[in-house]
């Protein structure tokens, strides 16, 4: 199951320096891409908004 970002993302830019398989992408509100995702958690981790939660 991948993981989603929801629309409580503020840009900060900490979940993108940790997806090991780079499945994220920069936006006003960043996107994981559920193809590439691998369920690793890595950008979980490091959300201060919690804005990432599985789809």
């Amino acid at each position: 199951m991948a993981y989603k970002i929801s629309d409580a993302c503020i840009g900060c830019g900490e979940c993108i320096d940790k997806c090991p398989i780079e499945a994220i992408s920069e936006g006003e509100i960043y996107k994981i891409d559920a193809v590439l995702c691998t369920d690793c958690g890595s950008c979980v981790e490091v959300c201060p908004t919690d804005a990432i939660t599985p789809a």
